[in-house]
């Protein structure tokens, strides 16, 4: 089978063996650094999870519409619970995406130092097992997220923790992704989701229920994305991207309209996110290896989102 995108294994990392960790990075840095994007084999989500979690997705926009909007809340500005269809746009598009989703985030409980500084999440009332399904999905994806991001730093000739350690704790998000059948009667510019490159530090996917995502290629081709079955699709943010002041560069990619569009379609992203007051200054060692200017913005993870979130229509 031929993948669009470079393929590495989680255990090769996690294995203890020199050489395979060694592997793991140059899998890990070459693909960011050159594409933007690669497919993470053997990691930490069960078939079984994946399976639950989307089941409950289903079930859960499955809801009313009145129901749904309940857990719509204005002061949040998109960041828990729901966000209804067209809400949210692309950078630089006046067009709606084609969906609605549902935000889960990080829970932090006293004792710990930073339990009360993110919003607490939204849980439907309506369903058992959702809210147990979905924080083990945060905690699983945080997991490998964090391994990745230790690669990161390693590739960069940084400690293993320099990149890792500004997304302990961080404001990460899971997003469950509901892309209803296209409506005939839709903006003739929208699509599923426009056009756009992630905010984040990096967005780890599982496997959508049915095709429809491609990438941009650094020639500006699209390409559709082919993985192996079950994999994570792991991609730059535009947040790495600033950190690393480009050496690993964020990838735009879109979610099309595909030939069976008038079937649903259901993913969902884990968009891995730095801690508010961590500081995204391009590292010193990234400045030296992208020829000795810096090119990217002295900015907070928190300044950085809020103006973000601001181009996109969420805030």
């Amino acid at each position: 089978m031929n993948y669009s995108i470079p393929v590495v294994d989680l255990n090769d990392y996690l294995s203890g063996d020199p050489e395979r960790e060694q592997a793991f990075v140059r899998g890990v840095g070459s693909a960011l650094q050159e594409i933007g994007f690669f497919a993470l084999t053997n990691h930490s989500v069960s078939t079984d999870l994946i399976r639950e979690s989307y089941s409950e997705t289903q079930k859960l926009f499955a809801l009313p519409t009145e129901e749904k909007l309940k857990y719509e809340v204005p002061g949040l500005k998109g960041q828990r619970g729901y966000t209804s269809f067209g809400k949210e746009h692309a950078k630089n598009s006046k067009a709606p995406d084609l969906k609605e989703f549902w935000h889960v985030g990080q829970e932090l409980k006293p004792p710990h130092k930073l339990a009360g500084l993110y919003p607490k999440n939204v849980w439907p009332t309506e369903l058992d097992h959702f809210e147990q399904t979905a924080l083990l999905v945060f905690q699983k994806l945080e997991f490998s997220a964090l391994k990745i991001l230790e690669a990161c730093g390693l590739y960069l000739g940084e400690d293993r923790n320099r990149v890792r350690d500004a997304a302990v704790d961080g404001n990460s998000i899971l997003r469950l992704i509901h892309y209803p059948p296209v409506p005939a009667d839709k903006d003739p510019n929208s699509i599923r989701a426009g056009a756009h490159e992630d905010i984040n530090l990096i967005t780890l996917l599982i496997d959508a229920t049915s095709s429809g995502l491609e990438l941009m290629d650094r020639n500006g081709k699209w390409i559709p994305v082919v993985t192996p079955k079950g994999c994570i699709i792991v991609d730059a943010g535009d947040m790495l991207q600033n950190l690393t002041n480009g050496f690993f560069k964020s990838t735009t990619h879109r979610v099309v309209n595909p030939d069976n569009s008038r079937e649903a379609r259901y993913s969902m992203p884990f968009f891995m996110h730095a801690r508010g007051e961590v500081d995204l200054n391009p590292l010193a060692s990234c400045i030296k290896a992208t020829g000795g200017k810096q090119v990217y913005p002295n900015i907070t993870a928190d300044a950085y989102l809020l103006q973000r979130l601001k181009e996109i229509g969420l805030a």
